[in-house]
């Protein structure tokens, strides 16, 4: 198997968060997906002022730039989501639209980051990634 996800016994096990360590050998390419946002094509907001509903949407739209380069969330090995102002009680919404698309027990890597703002106002949570294509 070209990717190899690892949980160590002597750190924290957050397995069915993330995994700790994601080795990759020898990879034909590397894809780096900007944040994602909740918009929709035509740049609107979609969920205004509802985290959950823009945590589905940024991940909805993480999904469509994987497919854009015929990748899949198991070839993520690296997240990065950017909450406005986050507190640990946004995680249960960030989480269940994390486990929508990423599934199973070998999850990418993922840093969570709160935020003053991000790029424009109004938006809650960006979403970006790495991925890995064999």
């Amino acid at each position: 198997m070209p990717k190899t996800h690892l949980n160590p016994p002597n750190l924290p096990n957050w397995s069915q968060a993330f995994s700790q360590i994601v080795i990759c050998k020898e990879p034909k390419s590397t894809i780096y997906i900007s944040g994602q946002v909740s918009v929709d094509e035509n740049k609107s907001i979609i969920g205004p002022n509802d985290l959950a509903i823009q945590a589905k949407q940024a991940f909805q739209n993480l999904h469509l730039a994987l497919e854009a380069v015929k990748a899949t969330e198991k070839d993520v090995v690296k997240l990065t989501i950017y909450i406005k102002n986050y507190s640990s009680d946004d995680a249960p919404a960030i989480g269940s639209a994390l486990r929508t698309y990423f599934e199973g027990d070998s999850l990418p890597t993922s840093t969570w980051v709160g935020v003053q703002s991000l790029a424009e106002e109004g938006f809650l949570i960006e979403v970006d990634a790495i991925a890995v294509l064999f």
